[in-house]
């Protein structure tokens, strides 16, 4: 299967300048492909898996990725989809974000310098940073005209409202990135998402008013959105986020195992690279067996993997694993912490505290007589083990990995006690 039938069976393709064109470049020869991603922030979060596994996908057709870190484009902003001007931030902030993205890029992507199509990372603050104002308006801005600018789906949205001279010149910055990267390292695609098309097509126009001959094409990948109206990516506790120190392991997995039915087959072509005949097996299971969950347990597995690595996947199953059996004894310290990150916490200064007391501090009763009610009637359990001994104190419940101790009061009411 061709690259693009393959992104076509994904329902991957959302734009495309010239699919026919395109289709035969392909086949032709490697073509050299970028992406770029602003640092708005200092980790990539799961909005943007979707552009960067399709640069992976391309890399094992054989062709040649170039992740574009945007360090310059980061210093101004891009209007794209957002009501209101983005808040500026320092250098220094976009410089140490920009770095931190490059390393997050580089999980994905193959840099070996031992095969022809290796990927690479690209920083556009290398060439927009030492741009002179008036050499860049005679060039580059030029070549762009007001009327053509305001057409764009991303200027004229913010037209009401107001927008900058700044990220008003956003697209002519993107455009010249797409040269630059045509000019200098025969780049001759651009992907992005659905809110990059006016961008990505500006660039285009760029690249045929230049002097290169060569030819370039665009492609938007679609925007990714929930079934039940939901914004993808987001949960109670915020955005669902690359980097482990930000979203743990266990948590990206809980997130992926909880896709509804009605979802799972598309973020299945979306973020995995499962073949088609199992991604078909796998739609015929949501419809035979739904209770199973295999193909929400096949996306959150691949996933992970993917994003965190073998280690941290089989963390995050034994994890899982640990809570719904109630075994949580077998848990390590790092799994602890992790499983617990988002529960209510208390840290205990005393070594022996009564359970019925404790209950209280915690907030897992209102009154004694409720924990003494709660205690007696088994809803309690400690570390695992139901206790049902009104006298018990923490000393005689010992301790997980030494410092902790977890109550659970109910089914699903989870406390965390540490100790000092």
């Amino acid at each position: 299967m061709s690259i693009l039938k393959d992104l076509e069976f994904r329902g991957l393709l959302h734009q495309i300048t010239d699919r026919e064109g395109l289709d035969k470049k392909l086949s032709e020869e490697r073509v050299v492909l970028y992406c770029g991603f602003d640092p708005t922030a200092d980790s990539l979060h799961i909005g943007s898996l979707l552009p960067i596994l399709t640069l992976r996908r391309f890399q094992l057709a054989g062709h040649v990725p170039l992740a574009l870190v945007g360090g310059g484009t980061g210093l101004i902003g891009d209007p794209s989809g957002k009501a209101n001007e983005r808040t500026l931030n320092g250098p220094e902030v976009v410089e140490a974000w920009s770095q931190s993205i490059k390393n997050q890029l580089s999980r994905f992507l193959d840099f070996s310098i031992e095969i022809e199509n290796s990927a690479e990372l690209v920083n556009n603050y290398d060439w927009l940073g030492s741009l002179n104002v008036i050499e860049f308006l005679r060039d580059v801005g030029k070549n762009f005209t007001v009327n053509y600018m305001l057409a764009k789906d991303s200027v004229d949205s913010r037209i009401t409202k107001g927008i900058s001279f700044t990220e008003f010149s956003y697209m002519i910055l993107q455009s010249y990135d797409f040269l630059k990267l045509n000019e200098t390292k025969n780049c001759s695609v651009q992907i992005g998402g659905s809110d990059q098309w006016g961008n990505i097509t500006a660039g285009l126009e760029l690249i045929g008013k230049s002097t290169t001959d060569r030819r370039a094409f665009g492609v938007t990948l679609p925007l990714v959105t929930k079934s039940d109206g939901q914004k993808f990516g987001k949960t109670e506790g915020g955005a669902i986020w690359l980097d482990a120190s930000k979203t743990s392991p266990y948590q990206f997995y809980q997130f992926w195992l909880g896709t509804a039915d009605n979802d799972v087959i598309r973020f299945l072509k979306y973020f995995t690279f499962e073949s088609q005949e199992e991604i078909e097996r796998l739609e015929a299971e949501v419809v035979a067996q739904p209770g199973k969950r295999e193909a929400q347990k096949v996306l959150a597995r691949e996933v992970t993997k993917l994003v965190h690595g073998g280690e941290a996947l089989e963390s995050a199953l034994n994890i899982t694993s640990a809570l719904f059996s109630g075994d949580i004894q077998s848990l390590s310290r790092v799994e602890i912490e992790e499983a617990f990150k988002d529960v209510p916490s208390t840290t205990l200064e005393q070594d022996d505290v009564a359970l019925i007391d404790l209950l209280i501090s915690v907030g897992a009763a209102p009154s004694k007589r409720q924990s003494r009610q709660d205690i007696e009637s088994g809803a309690v359990t400690v570390n695992g083990v139901k206790v049902t001994d009104l006298e018990a104190t923490t000393k005689q419940l010992g301790r997980l990995g030494d410092s902790y101790l977890i109550i659970r009061r109910g089914k699903k009411n989870y406390f965390l006690v540490k100790f000092e």
